[in-house]
């Protein structure tokens, strides 16, 4: 009998985004290497849930005709809020009916994979490892709370104090934990006294078949895609957009999130005619459009917290072989210099990075060899068909345990 996996996520198909495309595509291939998987998530609604009224999000037949399978909770309070007491009642919301649906849930489980953020989603992996009896695995793809102290709108001691608590016992409840950034492994060792070898990386990725939406011809212009938010440096996003201006090249907005609306403000207000924004697109769609341009932008918030991660747009850069030009530092810089996949401004400074832009406009051999080393990184590194086998030896090793434990019952029994 093939085990069974329950995968607790705020994010899923349709949704766009990292988040999503990571359950979705750890959902497919666990299913394909033969395990018995079924997902608990919520209705989609990232960036927001009007967009999913469009059939065009639902692109995977085989995901639509899943039901059975795929959970969804209906949530009534919005994510998106300025205030961050807002965002937290819908997370309170989120957690409080996905341990409703499981303290009902007829079904048992023998691994229960539950990612994170939002951190109150561990809680309903706790209490599924204790109905169910199940493994815990813990997919760590952001840090709550220095995330969200990392963009300035979450500094009340007392609820940092107890969420960090909260980090710390989920973290020593979890039979493994899986991180997405190599820099997290360090943290959480540190942070939480964790050894070593309960925590596996396992990057996000992409998709064999998504290495192939390769555009035949780049035209002269950059684009940024992805999230416009607190965690993105906009401002130095809107200095190089007049930048591009004067030197007439277009920059497309392929993005989503709070601040979107305040860089399209600043693109009127100071009539920059060489920027557009597109509204948001399937990944397929994305990753199609991406592969057409010279270079690709990327700029988080200089904080600390942000060195650590690895932001999912770099690596859909690198799978269109579209090079990289970043304000960006630590984990991320790293590896756009150390495989000469791109450019880094490491002062955040629009002028360095137009240089760099206009450096691989100008220069063809360079384009083509950032190009290159971008998608060779990629096909060696962020694979999905590869990197399940990391998570499938995590599964089994816990399958050997359990019956370990099984067998030490019956001798003490």
């Amino acid at each position: 009998m093939s085990k069974k996996i329950l995968i607790i996520s705020q994010n899923f198909y349709p949704e766009i985004g990292s988040a999503a495309n990571r359950s979705k595509n750890i959902y497919q291939l666990l299913k394909k290497e033969g395990y018995n998987v079924s997902v608990l998530t919520t209705e989609p609604s990232y960036p927001n849930k009007k967009m999913y009224e469009d059939e065009r999000f639902w692109d995977d037949e085989t995901l639509n005709h899943d039901s059975q399978a795929i959970k969804r909770i209906k949530i009534t309070n919005k994510k998106y809020s300025q205030s961050i007491f807002n965002r937290l009642i819908y997370y309170v919301e989120i957690t409080i009916r996905m341990l409703i649906f499981l303290l009902f849930n007829k079904q048992k489980y023998d691994v229960i994979f539950v990612t994170t953020p939002p951190i109150f989603i561990g809680i309903a992996g706790l209490l599924a490892k204790g109905i169910f009896r199940g493994k815990l695995l813990l997919d760590i793809r952001d840090l709550w709370p220095e995330s969200l102290k990392g963009v300035g709108v979450f500094h009340h001691p007392l609820v940092i104090f107890l969420v960090k608590k909260l980090e710390k016992l989920m973290y020593q409840h979890a039979d493994s934990i899986i991180v997405n950034s190599k820099v997290y492994i360090d943290y959480i060792m540190e942070d939480a006294g964790i050894p070593k070898q309960k925590i596996t990386f396992i990057p996000n990725g992409v998709r064999h078949s998504e290495l192939e939406m390769v555009s035949a011809k780049r035209e002269n212009k950059i684009v940024y895609a992805g999230n416009l938010g607190l965690a993105q440096d906009v401002q130095v996003l809107k200095e190089l957009a007049k930048m591009l201006h004067n030197q007439n090249i277009s920059m497309d907005i392929i993005g989503f999130g709070m601040k979107k609306e305040e860089f399209y403000q600043f693109v009127q207000e100071e009539n920059l005619n060489n920027v557009r924004f597109f509204t948001p697109k399937t990944r397929k769609e994305c990753l199609k459009l991406i592969s057409g341009y010279q270079a690709g932008l990327v700029a988080l918030t200089n904080n600390e917290v942000f060195e650590m991660v690895l932001p999912g747009k770099i690596i859909d850069y690198m799978t269109c072989g579209t090079p990289i030009v970043g304000a960006v530092s630590g984990y991320a810089r790293d590896i756009i210099c150390k495989e000469e996949a791109g450019f880094v401004s490491d002062a955040h400074n629009p002028n360095e990075m137009l240089h760099h832009i206009l450096e691989i406009f100008e220069h063809a051999d360079i384009q083509e060899k950032l190009s290159m080393n971008a998608r060779n990184y990629v096909r060696s590194n962020f694979v999905w068909e590869n990197n399940i086998k990391i998570l499938v030896g995590i599964i089994e090793s816990h399958s050997k345990d359990h019956v370990n434990e099984d067998v030490a019952e019956v001798k003490t029994g």
